[in-house]
């Protein structure tokens, strides 16, 4: 059983100088990769902290996760990772999807899947130092195009299969229940087929919500709250392993639950709100409990017949500013972070 590669976007976020630290500590912890968020509204320019970070570190990864092509569009995108891969040259990722929180941030709609899939394509051949034909008088070229392998992030139907057809990798997020990562896979490789691309190379990665309280109760709130999350969005999440919504329509619970469940600022209180949905579902879209058993839970992945090529587990709740800061991580997590604890305690014990 392979290891995978393990990446966090959930760094300090409380200067461009401390990002680039904690990066740096992140290599020296052993991550391979260090991803940020974008969203213009709440942090700083994510492609100045990765060009701090570029200049702080000398092997870990480095990538917007991810990058939305609703707030930004092909040319500046492409032109912007191209920046960074001058600068870290071979340990560049560039991440896109239809555009997330920071898009209601705004008040804006997502991208459609055709207008993610237009992007892919164009950044991909620009990238790659092709000229393009946009309709102007003469074909568009990136005149500063350097390499960097770019993923699309999926959870529908739809959207897998174009990220199989486009996609140099996905960024699959739909918990870990074993039905709906084996669909989830099924699709990209079914998008890659129907392109005419070999389906072994599409890479894969898999985005987990991981909970990380130590009272279990806690544990039982949050993983219901992150189960919603995934049904608020996508319903055939439930449907595929034949779970049941028992409960009222999400937007009813939108009153007190802002903006919604996966960044709600207060998960405990909001799972409290999901009683009927049963243990069994709920820890289906999670990891949690000890270092052992997340390090299982995420071994359990690994053998389900589709290759893993980089983990991501996003830290719940997420940390204020820095996973140092955080105070209601666990106990035994006394003198540490969720950095250093999951690079010591989760990773050492995945592929074994």
């Amino acid at each position: 059983m392979a290891r995978p590669a393990f990446g966090l976007n959930r760094h300090d976020w409380r200067s461009p100088l401390a990002f680039a630290a904690d990066v740096s500590r992140a290599e020296q912890l052993g991550w391979d990769w260090a991803f940020i968020p974008v969203n213009p509204l709440s942090l700083w320019d994510p492609y100045v902290l990765l060009a701090l970070a570029a200049t702080a570190t000398s092997r870990i990864g480095l990538g917007p996760l991810l990058e939305n092509v609703a707030l930004d569009n092909p040319a500046s995108i492409a032109c912007s990772i191209s920046t960074i891969a001058e600068m870290a040259p071979g340990r560049v990722l560039l991440a896109l999807g239809i555009g997330d929180t920071s898009v209601r941030f705004q008040n804006r709609r997502p991208a459609t899947v055709a207008e993610l899939r237009s992007a892919c394509g164009l950044i991909r051949r620009w990238l790659a130092g092709e000229a393009v034909d946009v309709g102007a008088r003469h074909p568009a070229v990136l005149r500063h195009a350097r390499p960097a392998p770019v993923w699309v992030a999926a959870g529908g139907p739809r959207t897998l299969r174009m990220a199989g057809a486009t996609a140099e990798g996905v960024f699959i997020r739909v918990g870990r229940h074993p039905d709906n990562l084996r669909y989830a896979v099924d699709q990209v490789h079914a998008g890659a087929r129907d392109a005419g691309r070999d389906p072994a190379g599409v890479q894969i990665g898999l985005i987990f919500h991981t909970v990380v309280p130590d009272d279990s109760d806690q544990i039982a709130a949050i993983a219901r709250c992150m189960a919603a999350g995934y049904y608020e969005y996508s319903p055939q999440l439930f449907d595929i392993p034949g779970f049941k919504w028992a409960g009222p329509d999400p937007d009813e619970l939108k009153v007190v639950v802002e903006p919604d469940f996966h960044h709600v600022a207060d998960p405990v209180a909001a799972g409290k709100l999901l009683g009927f949905l049963d243990e069994e579902t709920a820890a289906s879209f999670s990891l949690s409990g000890s270092a052992e058993r997340i390090a299982d839970q995420i071994n359990e992945t690994l053998t389900l017949g589709f290759r893993v090529d980089i983990v991501v587990p996003h830290p719940v709740p997420m940390p204020v500013a820095h996973t140092a800061m955080n105070r209601r991580l666990p106990a035994n997590l006394s003198g540490s972070d969720y950095l250093g604890w999951f690079a010591a305690e989760v990773i050492p014990r995945v592929g074994t």
